[in-house]
């Protein structure tokens, strides 16, 4: 354990929430909610206007929607997510070389080896607590005026309080737990606060009468070994006494990349699941290239009605991050599942991950036997979502006109950037206006107007050129 709080744990405020009412003025200061929108769909993020209701984050959609029926009900933006995440994490990693990245939205750092380091091996306690307060707030400064968002903090000597803080901390705030404080903070806690404690384990101190930090803190490691087994009971007895010996580890090295999509309703048709594994094929290869990775093993994933799931792979000869070959190779794959019934979910996924491509003949006779079928028409290359397509039918593949999903950046010819409000019985519904506009009119137009194309996002405003309604 370390003599100064010198470990920072940041979280992004509401992330997704918060990025959309920042890039769609409209929406700030009301209810947002980000997920996914269909009977199976489910909360992934919401903003803290629409808390107030009673959302919450892994609540079904459904269940949102019936709490807060006025809130916006948006679809995910991962691209726009993943550049901001890149934004802030590079502004993190200017204060530490050991940099912990849990998510897009939260990371550890470890400050005593950073810059910062060797003014903080020399300081007291109270003068070392003072500089990572006021590193801490800079932090949260920076973050604010470059992208508009907040940021809560924890800083803690070890990573469990650095956590503890930040949640205590929300939203857009900091707390510094000094070290000597951290049974007084955990004490009053429910044991699910502690890392590790879920509904099983919750159940288990229930019964002994454990509800609190503190009470847990009270056992004996023994007694907890006997309640939990030796090393989650162990792990447990430690933590609830606040102590936290884990190093903040950066390069947590990711050894898969995969997509999934869940179906509002049961893909019935071989074409239609092919169809998915190519937009999921896209989507998983942008993620590769985005992590500067490529892979040898190819594999799917099926639920079917029943809920079954299957799973099927492939090696290739070598690594490759090539949309086309990884397409063809999910297809093949789809090939040994029965489809019979229905199928709920389908995933797409690389592994055996290299951070090289190694070029081969099979990727291009690939590509070749695509451009021969048609597949390479109504692109810009092998990274062209499917989705995004215009509404033309590839040989091949099934007729499907343009998807528009409600919070997607879209351009039109004449009237400029907006995104989609929502779509229905033929017609778009657009809102015109971009992170430093007011907000904007609406218009509809025919879903398959010429005039009207999807759009990449647009970089968010420093807090200073937002111009609130």
């Amino acid at each position: 354990m370390r003599t100064l709080p010198s470990i920072l744990h940041l979280d992004m405020d509401a992330f997704f929430a918060s990025v959309e009412q920042v890039a769609k003025p409209s929406l700030r200061g009301k209810p947002v909610i980000v997920g996914g929108l269909g009977q199976r769909g489910v909360v992934s993020t919401c903003s803290y206007e629409a808390r107030v209701f009673g959302v919450r984050s892994a609540m079904a959609t459904a269940v949102a929607r019936r709490l807060c029926p006025n809130g916006a009900y948006l679809w995910p933006r991962f691209v726009a997510y993943r550049d901001i995440s890149e934004q802030v994490m590079a502004m993190v990693r200017e204060l530490s070389p050991l940099v912990e990245q849990l998510s897009v939205d939260e990371a550890y750092v470890d400050l005593a080896a950073g810059p910062y380091g060797p003014a903080l091996a020399e300081a007291t306690l109270d003068g070392g607590a003072e500089l990572i307060r006021a590193i801490a707030e800079d932090l949260r400064a920076d973050i604010e005026r470059a992208t508009g968002l907040t940021a809560s903090v924890g800083a803690a000597s070890s990573k469990l309080m650095a956590k503890i803080g930040s949640e205590q901390a929300k939203p857009n705030g900091l707390v510094l737990v000094t070290p000597g404080q951290e049974r007084a903070v955990l004490g009053p806690l429910p044991v699910r606060a502690l890392p590790g404690v879920g509904p099983a384990t919750e159940q288990a101190l229930r019964r002994a009468g454990l509800l609190t930090v503190a009470e847990v803190a009270e056992q004996s490691e023994e007694e907890m070994v006997r309640l939990l087994g030796r090393a989650h009971g162990s792990g447990v007895s430690l933590m609830a006494k606040g102590l936290d010996g884990r190093a903040v580890v950066p390069d947590r090295d990711a050894k898969s990349v995969s997509v999934e999509d869940t179906y509002e309703v049961d893909l019935m048709e071989r074409d239609q699941v092919l169809f998915e594994l190519d937009r999921l094929a896209a989507r998983c290869v942008r993620r590769l290239k985005a992590a500067g990775r490529s892979g040898r093993t190819v594999v799917i994933k099926v639920r079917r009605f029943d809920f079954s799931t299957l799973t099927r792979s492939e090696t290739l000869p070598g690594p490759t991050d090539d949309a086309r070959v990884i397409a063809t190779t999910a297809r093949r794959l789809a090939e040994q599942v029965s489809l019979s019934g229905g199928i709920r979910l389908l995933g797409v996924g690389v592994s055996q991950l290299a951070e090289y491509t190694q070029e081969d003949l099979f990727a291009q006779a690939a590509a070749e036997l695509a451009e021969q079928e048609g597949e390479g028409e109504g692109g810009d290359g092998p990274d062209e979502p499917v989705a995004q397509a215009p509404p033309t039918a590839a040989a091949g593949q099934p007729f499907r006109e343009q998807v528009w999903l409600p919070g997607q950046d879209v351009v039109h010819a004449e009237h400029g950037r907006g995104w989609v409000q929502g779509s229905g019985v033929g017609r778009v519904t657009v809102r015109f206006e971009t992170p430093d506009s007011p907000p904007g009119r609406v218009r509809t137009f025919r879903i398959d107007d010429a005039a009207l194309t999807p759009a990449e996002p647009l970089p968010l405003r420093p807090r200073g050129a937002l111009e609130q309604p």
